[in-house]
């Protein structure tokens, strides 16, 4: 665990696919067409928090839909990039885009997919991470399978695992918790 902890510690950006990671994989299609998806809450908090600590954000997805850029906009992910089949060219142009200040090469990034067309690019990135339920091959060429599934939490553990990486995991939840001090405080 401490390896991929300190692996995790090398992050500046973390990249995720939507279907499968973000969502649970589903596509729901309501009785005009329109397309649903549902997001976790905690995912958000966790993306939420690596914003907190400099570490960037992104999506590659092979899918375009609008509910993305609105999920996006709210978790303050700093790029977007959708209806991507090859999602290694997707990420060598936005890291291609990206300031040159910034520093960020492909095994300076953590890339988490599911599926089959997410392979090559998380080969390519310093860290891999899937869900139980993704594709065989996807977990056998991951750094961490997470215990929860996609659209259930899955990229709150690995944000969580970025923040202890780099020292701040104690700090993010100091952020949410009484210590004795602030407890007394209260219950006076």
């Amino acid at each position: 665990m401490q390896d991929l902890i300190k692996k995790a510690g090398q992050v500046k950006m973390l990249i995720l696919d939507v279907d499968g990671i973000l969502s649970n994989g589903q596509i729901i299609y309501n009785t005009d067409g329109i397309e649903t998806k549902a997001f976790s809450v905690q995912d958000g908090v966790g993306i939420k928090s690596l914003a907190r600590y400099g570490i960037l954000t992104a999506i590659i997805t092979g899918r375009s839909s609008p509910m993305v850029n609105k999920r996006a906009d709210e978790m303050g992910i700093n790029y977007v990039v959708q209806g991507r089949d090859d999602k290694l060219i997707a990420l060598k142009e936005l890291l291609a885009t990206l300031d040159p200040a910034l520093n960020i090469r492909a095994e300076d990034c953590a890339y988490m997919g599911d599926d089959l067309p997410d392979i090559k690019a998380m080969q390519t990135a310093g860290f891999a991470a899937t869900v139980p339920n993704a594709h065989s091959e996807v977990i056998n060429r991951s750094d961490m399978v997470t215990t929860r599934a996609g659209g259930a939490g899955a990229v709150r553990e690995v944000c969580d695992l970025i923040l202890k990486g780099h020292g701040h995991y104690q700090e993010f939840i100091a952020h949410y918790t009484l210590d004795g001090a602030q407890m007394q405080d209260i219950l006076s």
